[in-house]
């Protein structure tokens, strides 16, 4: 692949909220998943598990969890305070009821030894807290993890799938992981609803790199 199509495939990926109501096959989204495996990991743990739903009564399911929650919270009196802008956001809680499929993202708990180390100090040691503070801000099972979506999210482009990556329903993540049977050892950290795309989005334009990115000499 050239350079300028990897660029063409990067830039023209969007976030799809629409789906056609068309089956998708189980073989596109096991590629899918194999491809986005040999995203970069902390220490090769390959910390990731992907639960790829084709049941539509479970999506429905795990929707209805979501909106519960996102109702749970509207009612909260504190809720007002925050305007129109909260309002949507959970009323589009379950924007993802009617996709085809979906692909929940689970990571395995994990702590490294430096870690452990670091946290036997903690308690008498102000810099060794300080050490596991910045450590825990660059939290490595989410980066991994995160990696993997990354990869997902461009294949299932390049295999004509259109697809969203959303962290809203980890409102619901308890309810969410008894629907799944998720294990104690992992953690659910993302929900992808996934299906043949019904819109094509704008492009919503990015910052300058001058912006963003500074060269260090």
């Amino acid at each position: 692949m050239k350079t300028t199509e990897l660029a063409d495939l990067i830039k023209s990926r969007r976030s799809i909220r629409s789906w056609q109501d068309k089956q998708v096959p189980e073989d596109l989204l096991r590629q899918a998943v194999e491809l986005a495996t040999y995203a970069p990991n902390a220490g090769n743990q390959q910390n990731w598990y992907f639960y790829v739903i084709l049941n539509k009564k479970v999506i429905g399911s795990i929707a209805d969890a979501v909106q519960a929650t996102a109702d749970y919270i509207a009612s909260w009196p504190e809720a007002a305070k925050f305007g129109e802008t909260t309002t949507r956001m959970l009323q589009r809680s379950s924007l993802f009821r009617n996709a085809p499929a979906a692909i929940a993202v689970a990571a395995k708990q994990y702590q490294s030894p430096l870690e452990e180390l670091s946290a036997t100090r903690e308690g008498t040691d102000p810099r060794a807290r300080q050490i596991r503070q910045a450590r825990s801000i660059a939290n490595a099972r989410i980066q991994s993890v995160a990696s993997a979506i990354a990869y997902l999210l461009l294949i299932l482009h390049q295999l004509g799938l259109g697809a969203v990556w959303m962290t809203g329903p980890m409102q619901a993540k308890d309810e969410i992981e008894k629907i799944l049977r998720v294990p104690e050892e992992m953690d659910l950290v993302a929900f992808i609803p996934v299906g043949y795309p019904a819109e094509t989005p704008a492009l919503r334009e990015r910052k300058p790199v001058k912006e963003v990115c500074q060269i260090v000499k």
